[in-house]
């Protein structure tokens, strides 16, 4: 607890950083390079050529902060597409590299074949690929040197987003035509929708020069981007969320690294002031906040410790002295689940997991006892540290580092590892006169009790405001971004 009073929000807010990656590799391959005539109102209808080549410098707010580099090849069962990313980004003052790289294989109307994804930051790596058929996808993953398989069904034909603006030069769009594309994202293991909207017709500078383009929206999760396309079909800027930019430069431009600076803090950036300063958090019972910017359907506020009424959101802490010793044969919940199962990124029945769990609790103890020592162990066993990431319990106990997402999904691994029922919930948690990004944990110890490890809290502060549970709920933040209204009306 001493540490985390020392770094206030250190780790907070990381899990949006994950997120905003995402989504700007999203932006990246939507807006996809290719060929293309404009006859009258027809606009990306010209057959695609092969072996093309596209460099974009990648600002925020008009600030370098990395570059990206697609090529597109012609095969003989459709077309490939490889696209690497390269971004310093900033976090908490500090300033981390990261690397990915998607290798996509297309049939010829640009479905999905199959796909290579490789993430690299500083600390952590992540590798994954995957084979389509069917609408099965059959997933490997690369953890520690060990390979897992999972088949994924997925509910719509389906597309990488490298191959989206490829997919769109097939169809006949004029202004004011619109076409949804499914996606899927390798990095956050999600099929979601993505609506492009054909615009209008504008003349930027690009390189010195003045070029006409098409310019197009893409809906992601109801997150407006936007990108400018010219009269040749390559893409030559786009324009996302919270400043970040793309531009359509040289080679040599794009690898002068040189040029490198310091951005904003994204952390800071998404963060939300408060309206008041809530002095000793860790005694308030109760908190009311009026809450804008969600629609229904869109979160899971309103639910245990949470109330929401007229958007007035109540949250209330919980107690923990009249808990059950014991807690089994009360795992069965409404969605017959029981949240004690392995997953891709909770590695509970991994052997390492297990042996770690049984050297700190035992069978016998209660389930109170149970959690309580592991919260602290992760407390203080991981180095408080933002990383850049996918989150996975398994390389999490191997490095000892992380920030809220790390710790989260080790403690969801240990917990479950020792037969408590737990999950993974995000939002907003109050820090200094400011409300970050952050992920904590929900335990089942005969009821749902909110607890942070990184803040050694079980039950939580009533500052931690759920958004989203469960780890594929979390992408779900990124519509919330920047939409998001609270106003602290009563604390107790």
């Amino acid at each position: 607890m001493a540490i985390y009073r020392i770094k206030h929000h250190w780790i907070i807010g990381s899990l949006f950083i994950l997120l905003f990656a995402f989504l700007l590799i999203l932006r990246l391959g939507i807006l996809e390079e290719g060929e293309a005539e404009h006859k009258g109102d027809r606009i990306f209808t010209a057959q695609i050529k092969t072996d093309q080549e596209t460099w974009m410098n990648i600002f925020q707010q008009g600030k370098k902060m990395g570059y990206a580099h697609r090529q597109f090849y012609k095969t003989v069962e459709g077309y490939r597409i490889v696209e690497s990313v390269f971004m310093q980004i900033n976090i908490m003052g500090m300033l981390q590299d990261i690397r990915f790289k998607t290798e996509g294989n297309f049939h010829p109307d640009l479905t999905l074949s199959s796909f290579d994804f490789k993430l690299q930051s500083s600390l952590f790596r992540f590798k994954a690929r995957g084979v389509l058929q069917d609408k099965i996808l059959t997933l490997f993953t690369y953890q520690l040197g060990s390979e897992q398989k999972i088949d994924l069904p997925l509910e719509k034909e389906s597309t990488l987003s490298l191959g989206l603006l490829k997919a769109l030069n097939h169809e006949d769009l004029k202004p004011g035509d619109s076409r949804t594309f499914h996606v899927f994202d390798p990095a956050t293991m999600t099929q979601r929708p993505v609506k492009v909207v054909v615009l209008t017709e504008e003349t930027i500078p690009i390189m010195g020069h003045q070029k006409k383009a098409k310019k197009v929206s893409v809906h992601f999760m109801g997150v407006p981007q936007f990108a400018w396309i010219g009269e040749d079909g390559t893409v030559l800027k786009e324009e996302g969320s919270l400043g970040i930019g793309l531009e359509q430069v040289t080679k040599d431009e794009a690898l002068n690294k040189m040029t490198l600076s310091r951005g904003e803090d994204l952390i800071e950036v998404v963060s939300l002031p408060a309206n008041k300063i809530l002095p000793h958090v860790s005694r308030l019972q109760e908190l009311k906040i009026k809450i804008d910017g969600i629609e229904n359907g869109e979160s899971f506020l309103n639910g245990g410790r949470q109330s929401l009424k007229n958007k007035i959101l109540t949250i209330r802490k919980e107690s923990v002295s009249n808990l059950p010793s014991s807690i089994k044969g009360e795992m069965v919940f409404e969605d017959g689940k029981t949240y004690l199962e392995s997953t891709l990124f909770i590695q509970s029945d991994h052997p390492e997991i297990q042996a770690k769990a049984r050297e700190m609790v035992s069978t016998d103890d209660p389930a109170l006892v149970k959690a309580k020592r592991l919260v602290t162990w992760v407390n203080k066993n991981i180095q408080k540290r933002p990383v850049l990431s996918v989150p996975n319990a398994l390389e999490t106990l191997h490095h000892r580092m992380g920030d809220c997402n790390e710790h989260a999904v080790l403690l969801a691994a240990l917990a479950r590892a020792s037969g408590i029922p737990a999950q993974v919930e995000a939002g907003l948690v109050y820090q200094k006169g400011r409300f970050y990004y952050h992920a904590w944990n929900v335990l089942y110890l005969g009821a749902w009790i909110t607890t942070d490890a990184v803040m050694d809290q079980l039950p939580s502060d009533v500052t931690h405001i759920r958004f989203v549970r469960g780890t594929e709920r979390q992408i779900d933040l990124v519509q919330m971004i920047g939409r998001v209204r609270l106003e602290i009306l009563a604390a107790q």
